[in-house]
This record gives C-alpha cells, structure tokens and sequence, in this order.
C-alpha cells in the first residue's frame, strides 16, 4: 500500500498544497505551528473520516472559507485509488472515492490503513482508560466492518440513554422505555467485548516477541483486558446499576468503561512502571499494531511518525527505525540531524514553512 500524492484546498493553514511522496521515507521538517502535523492530519482523515485530535469538521477549514478539500491518490496491490473529502462548514462531509461519491462512512473504512504514532501515544500507559479505549477502537474500526458498525450504533444508543436517564428526572412515565436503551446496548455491546477480546489475543501474541527483544530479553509483557462487564453478564450489571446510573444520570455499565493492563514480569506498569519502562511498553504497542495490521490485510499499512522521534532515546530509536525499514513512512521534525548519517535511508525531505511545502535536496 502506497499513498502516491496529498493535495489540499483551504484546509488548515494550506492555501493549497499537492505533495507527491517517495514509496519509503518522507520527512516532513520545520518549526513548530508551521502545518506539518496538517499534512498526516489530512491523511489520517482519509481513513476514519475524523482528526486524531478531535474537533468539529469546521475547525479545519481555513479561516474565513466555507470548506475545505482532502485528495489521496494511493496504490492498493498494484490498483490505483483515489479519496476525496469535503469539510463543511454547516453541511455533513461529502466523501468520494474513485470519483463516486458514498453514502456510508463505513465504505471508505479499509481502503487506506494507517498506524499514527505520535508523542502523545508514549503516553497512553500511563494516562487514563480513554486513551487506551480509543487505541482499541482506532484500530478496529480500521480493520474489521463489524466492529465499526457496531461502535458506532452503540456509541448512538448510549447517548440516547444517557439522554433518557436526565429526562427521567423531569418525566419520570418515560421509565419504561429504558428497557429498549438497555436492550440495544447489550446487542452491540456484547459484539464490541468479543471483538476486543480477540484483538487483545492477536496483539498479546505478537507484542511479547517484540518487547523481550526491546528490553534484551530482560521484561516479559501481557496485555490484560479489563472488562466492565462480560457479556454473559451484561444485563445482570446493568440492572444491578440502574439505580445508580438514575442517580449519577450516566451510564455505568459496558465496554465504554473497558480498560487495558500492561503487566511487565507481573507488575502493573500502569501504577508502577517507571517512565521509561511506559515508554518502552508504547512503543512495543506500536510496534505490535505495525505487524497485526499487515497481517491482517495481507499488506502493509502507512506510517506516520509526528514528532516523536527526539522523544525517544538512542536504542528505542534504533529499534523503530530497523522495524520500518518496508513500510512507507511520513516523519515530521523539527531538524534533520538525527536522520543525516543515521541508520534511516531518507527517500524525499520536505520543508514545511507556514503551510508552503518545499522539497529539499540533500546531496
């Protein structure tokens, strides 16, 4: 899997911007606020039709327009492909691929596979369940049809829920009508639990290779997965909380409460891992994630390093670097000293200045 160009229109601080990458190592280099994370932004778009940093569609569009336009051109075993996106301003996204506009988000889901690692993904052991959650759901909704549409239904569901549970305080007759929510959440929540539970089996499986090979065969890792509830419990839980949940008017049963573990030779290095010990945890995860996905497309995903090479140390680095040696990567930094004369053959490099993009050469 090849993404061949990227052209931009009033998105972010992009006037208009149409990058063309080398098959293997881009780097993106520049200050920082200059628009290099817009660029793995937008291409990370293109795969879940929504920004890692969250956000309405809105705030991407260049200020004073009324949208902005997202075009990939990739190649797919051999097949050239083509993903165009309208961010609107008012208006739901329009999406569009090979020309053909579609009707479903969940259309374009498969199509690009990504693997985003970013600083703030070194820190995903250490913070809250949220984080570990969304690493989940990322990368599912990427891989697997029927995790996609049941997340999503479920994520619906239980807005409706939680909606109910704060009308109850004022029409308190609607109390019946609970049992409908509640019904449609174990539906589709009991399909997230199993999904996630096999995910956790395939990544477990792989990522205990990588970490003793990280740590020099010093830590042995094994990812848990903390459920809420299972789902031969489901209904039992939500019952035995329904009184709760009137009170604290949420919803406090099911996988939107799951978490993962990192056990590292039997300790939670959650609560008592040092920094560097998290580090090296995320980035076996990212690792683990390179290989699940290219096992399970039968190719290879695209890597988009931001920013976080200078935050790893010297043998972390290496070992990352030795990994993507196959595997098409966009890197952004905010210098090229840790790449000239490193163990990375750079392919094309880029200078990003307040959203001009220029190729450098650097023979």
């Amino acid at each position: 899997m090849i993404v061949k160009s990227l052209q931009l229109a009033d998105f972010r601080n992009y006037d208009f911007l149409d990058i063309h990458f080398n098959e293997n190592t881009n780097i993106l280099y520049g200050n920082n606020a200059q628009g290099k994370t817009n660029i793995l932004e937008a291409l990370y778009i293109c795969v879940t039709t929504k920004s890692h940093r969250g956000g309405k569609d809105k705030e991407m569009i260049r200020f004073g327009k009324e949208e902005a336009h997202i075009k990939v051109t990739l190649e797919k075993k051999g097949i050239p492909r083509k993903i165009d996106i309208h961010l609107k301003n008012h208006k739901s996204k329009g999406i569009a691929i090979d020309g053909i506009p579609i009707k479903k988000s969940s259309e374009l889901l498969g199509l690009l596979n990504i693997v985003f690692f970013s600083p703030e993904d070194l820190s995903i052991i250490k913070n809250g369940p949220a984080e570990r959650r969304k690493f989940m759901d990322v990368e599912l909704c990427q891989l697997n049809n029927i995790y996609f549409y049941n997340f999503s239904q479920y994520q619906k569901v239980l807005n409706q829920r939680n909606n109910l549970l704060k009308q109850l305080t004022r029409e308190p007759y609607l109390m019946d009508t609970l049992e409908i929510w509640d019904k449609q959440l174990m539906e589709h929540g009991s399909i997230m639990i199993e999904e996630r539970e096999t995910f956790i089996i395939k990544l477990n499986d792989i990522i205990k290779e990588i970490h003793k090979k990280l740590t020099g065969g010093k830590e042995q890792i094994e990812i848990l997965y903390e459920k809420n509830t299972t789902k031969e419990q489901f209904e039992e839980n939500l019952n035995k909380k329904r009184d709760s949940d009137l009170k604290s008017l949420t919803t406090q049963t099911g996988p939107h409460r799951d978490d993962m573990a990192f056990m590292v030779n039997g300790i939670d290095i959650r609560k008592y891992g040092s920094q560097g010990q998290q580090r090296t945890v995320a980035l076996s995860l990212k690792l683990a994630e390179i290989q699940l996905v290219k096992s399970i497309i039968k190719d290879t995903p695209i890597l988009l390093l931001d920013d976080v090479m200078s935050e790893l140390d010297h043998d972390r680095k290496n070992y990352l670097l030795e990994s993507i040696k196959d595997i098409q990567t966009m890197i952004t930094c905010t210098g090229l000293d840790e790449f000239i004369n490193g163990r990375l053959n750079i392919d094309k490099v880029f200078q990003v200045t307040e959203g001009t993009v220029t190729e450098k050469n650097l023979t």
